[in-house]
């Protein structure tokens, strides 16, 4: 399983920098990517364009259940942010080689001559102890299922499961618009858009979950397969409980008759 996935830069993000078929490239345990300008010589694994941007800018590493970036700029400091924080980041200083990234979403800035440029890494191998597992009783039990309930994905996973946790007998499964409406209120979601949620679906999908795709008519094609398999798995196994939809916003009260 792939240790790392980094989207490239894409200039059709919408405005929270969610493609909507964004461009990934994955990186297993020991692969290393290089990213840059390039030059006719040496090409790099993802390439930047832009001024400010060296032509052998950096790398990404991926080691087991975390990452690393190399600065290879003589002069410019990158900023590598935690987008499930609340404004954490990590500077990697010129020249700095292997620093180790502690975060699982993550979005490395670049500065340009004008602006930035943008790479998220997110990092689905993870490992979490398993409750009442101790490694000091000698081989320790790893979580199947990796989620942090603290993260957005997790609130994503927890909207789309939420009628069906308030009644199982529902079979309705909210859309990626209502979705963004229902997390909007709180205030780290304030900016989520419907792209935006359909990323997080897609890294639950592919690399928390790990659903299989639906293949064969065209009636399944056209239905929206990954909403339904992410949240048939969650329910499935008790990933999400019904005591966590008090992480949700409040829900508003019917309007009354006039």
């Amino acid at each position: 399983m792939d240790t790392l996935i980094v989207q490239l830069p894409d200039s059709g993000a919408d405005p929270g920098g969610f493609p909507e078929s964004p461009r990934l490239l994955s990186l297993g345990p020991g692969d290393v990517a290089s990213f840059g300008r390039g030059s006719p010589e040496r090409a790099t694994d993802i390439e930047i364009t832009g001024e400010g941007v060296s032509r052998h800018a950096g790398e990404i590493a991926a080691v087991e259940d975390h990452w690393r970036l190399s600065n290879l700029s003589r002069s410019t400091t990158y900023v590598v942010e935690n987008l499930e924080g609340a404004g954490e980041y990590v500077k990697v200083a010129p020249g700095r080689l292997g620093a180790p990234i502690p975060f699982e979403l993550s979005r490395i800035l670049l500065p340009l001559t004008a602006g930035f440029v943008q790479l998220r890494v997110f990092a689905p191998q993870h490992t979490y102890l398993a409750p009442g597992s101790s490694r000091a009783a000698g081989e320790y039990t790893v979580m199947p299922f990796a989620l942090d309930p603290t993260a957005k994905y997790f609130l994503v996973l927890l909207a789309l499961c939420e009628p069906r946790l308030r009644d199982p007998s529902s079979v309705a499964i909210p859309n990626v618009g209502e979705v963004a409406a229902r997390l909007r209120p709180l205030p780290d979601c304030a900016e989520m858009t419907p792209s935006a949620v359909n990323y997080h679906i897609d890294y639950l999908a592919a690399s928390k979950l790990r659903v299989r795709e639906r293949t064969g008519t065209e009636e399944l094609a056209r239905l929206d397969w990954k909403r339904e398999a992410v949240v048939a798995m969650a329910l499935r196994f008790n990933l999400v409980r019904e005591e966590q939809l008090s992480m949700l916003p409040a829900r508003r009260p019917a309007g009354r008759a006039q």
